[in-house]
């Protein structure tokens, strides 16, 4: 298909005179456009469902959720992945981001990576994708060879396939969920790190944020999982403490301490009387789950 035919190629009328507009009226129609974004997310919820529900049951059987993409969407794969880890206390090969050109391109444009088959191919027995595993292509045009590539290889490999895309798709058949986002033309002819890119970090914070509530990460919407590296993490782990037993700050801060800087650890300690090792014990035996311990 002639790229003049994708919708995200395409020229939106609403801009087309954006350069003899006034800085206010330049935001205000980029925030315009921006408004939308969210409304088509919400049409694509039924696959983004099949395909949480899809990670959620490759993390129970041991599996791992690959992102891979060039340019703008891999640089949002990457950061999705990189986040996981320190915000759910689960290891960085859960969820790993693979970008075409590799590390460089995170930092610098790459643009002829995206059309090198060979490589996604590659990229995908780098990381040692198996038939355990999940990878979500991320391609807004629909047609990063280098994305399709990628795919149909780890589809060979019996891995479960998703792929996101903003424009009108026909699902490949070594696709097993096809996700449309269609955010329509973009202020600026083709720059898809706008409307596009923003609809990918939605889906993308949507896809691991849901699953990792799957994976009792979470107590109501509180992120008791957090394991404490830095300054604000030690204090929002101690806050989050005090959500569940009544102490002061300094009291929470040591107990968090004692915890090894495990937030949830530190809560099963305070409210069942235990030391570190049984109370991760007691965690351990029921999934993980905060809830189950303490009700």
């Amino acid at each position: 298909m002639p790229l003049v035919e994708k919708i995200t190629e395409t020229r939106n009328k609403k801009s087309n005179d954006i350069d003899s507009k006034s800085v206010r009226e330049i935001l205000e129609l980029i925030n315009a456009e921006d408004a939308a974004v969210a409304g088509a997310v919400k049409k694509a919820l039924d696959p983004i469902e099949d395909f949480v529900r899809l990670t959620v049951k490759t993390f129970h059987s041991g599996g791992r959720l690959f992102y891979v993409g060039s340019g703008t969407s891999g640089r949002l794969g990457v950061l999705d992945a990189a986040e996981c880890p320190p915000t759910f206390s689960v290891e960085p090969s859960l969820v790993q981001g693979i970008i075409a050109g590799g590390r460089e391109a995170l930092v610098k444009s790459i643009e002829n990576a995206e059309d090198n088959l060979l490589e996604g191919r590659a990229s995908v027995e780098k990381a040692g994708v198996t038939a355990k595993d999940t990878i979500l292509g991320i391609s807004t045009s629909s047609a990063t060879p280098f994305v399709l590539a990628a795919l149909a290889r780890a589809a060979e490999l019996k891995a479960s396939t998703g792929l996101l895309v903003c424009n009108e798709k026909e699902k490949p058949e070594y696709i097993d969920v096809l996700i449309p986002v269609i955010v329509g033309p973009e202020v600026i002819t083709g720059s898809t790190r706008m409307k596009a890119g923003t609809a990918t970090k939605l889906v993308l914070n949507m896809i691991t944020t849901t699953a990792m509530i799957k994976l009792n990460k979470t107590y109501g919407n509180l992120m008791v999982d957090l394991k404490a590296l830095n300054q604000k993490l030690w204090d929002r782990g101690t806050r989050i403490i005090q959500e569940f037993v009544p102490l002061d700050y300094e009291s929470a801060r040591e107990l968090l301490t004692a915890a090894r800087g495990e937030v949830k650890t530190a809560i099963v300690m305070a409210r069942c009387s235990r030391d570190f090792r049984s109370a991760k014990s007691m965690l351990d035996q029921c999934g993980g789950s905060l809830r189950k311990v303490i009700g």
